[in-house]
């Protein structure tokens, strides 16, 4: 089973709800961060990192020796990756997709693909939760193909969850895409409400069943609430704005180890999701 925990915006408790619900489910767990960009669910986890990798995306390298200048590879690339000046052939791998088309169509066989570096893999343990996340390489505007790379990174015998990206643009669909359940966390304010609506919206379009958890709830107005019932959006979880959850947060805990009541509430939320899935326990 797949649990992707997501938002319309940032700083709504989106890696708070996907880390303390790592530790509190019974039986095996992987934690994927795949906020590739800003990475932080490692802070509170704190896992002992095994391993580390480069992850690299094919882009095309010209041989100008072979090119007879046919323009075809820069017709086909929809993102401009690729132009032909003259009898100059450029290519722009910050643009590259690496589909791979431009390599299909050169009648001359004059391209062959090269690594571009995106970032790194890392990954590791803690107490029993298996994690991984990527750190996306300064400056690099393509976070899908590492994001990708951690989700490649997937044992099948644990329950997953993801810990995607915040917004509702490429990096969060190809967090959410293909998984078993969409949470969505969010705040009761306009800016809350304002992207829970989109990022609503962009989970009904890949057909993926969802709830929501409401963090600092009681805070605000109760319009998230009646947009919530409105969509028939169930509410799995409430989260008050506490001072004891404040201050676990602030030195890097995980509340529901330092408070015990909330263990069991983070257990029924994963029994809420099952429910809603109609997916069996995970075994033990």
């Amino acid at each position: 089973m797949i649990i992707s925990i997501a938002s319309g915006k940032g700083g709504t408790g989106k890696t708070t709800v996907a880390t303390n619900l790592a530790v509190c489910v019974d039986g095996p767990v992987q934690l994927l961060d795949c906020d590739v960009e800003e990475p932080n669910a490692h802070l509170f986890l704190q896992p002992t990192i095994d391993a580390s990798r480069t992850i690299t995306t094919p882009v095309p390298e010209i041989d100008l020796e072979k090119c007879d200048g046919c323009r075809k590879c820069m017709q086909i690339c929809r993102f401009r990756a690729i132009t032909v000046i003259g009898e100059m052939v450029l290519t722009f791998p910050e643009l590259c997709h690496s589909c791979g088309g431009c390599m299909a169509v050169c009648p001359q066989d004059a391209i062959r693909e090269t690594g571009r570096e995106l970032g790194v893999l890392e990954s590791g343990h803690r107490n029993g939760v298996a994690f991984v996340h990527g750190r996306i390489r300064v400056g690099e505007a393509m976070a899908p193909p590492l994001i990708r790379a951690v989700r490649a990174a997937r044992e099948k015998d644990k329950l997953v969850l993801i810990d995607a990206p915040p917004g509702t643009s490429c990096p969060v669909i190809a967090a959410m895409k293909d998984t078993d359940f969409v949470l969505l966390v969010t705040e009761p304010t306009p800016f809350g409400l304002h992207d829970l609506q989109l990022a609503v919206g962009a989970v009904k379009l890949l057909k993926i069943p969802m709830g929501l958890v409401i963090n600092r709830s009681d805070l605000g107005d109760d319009r998230v609430r009646t947009y919530a019932q409105e969509q028939g959006l169930p509410i799995l979880m409430e989260i008050p704005y506490d001072r004891q959850i404040a201050e676990c947060y602030s030195r890097g805990e995980l509340f529901a180890q330092v408070l015990p009541q909330w263990k069991a509430r983070f257990r029924e939320l994963f029994n809420h999701i099952q429910t809603l899935t109609g997916k069996g326990a995970v075994e033990q």
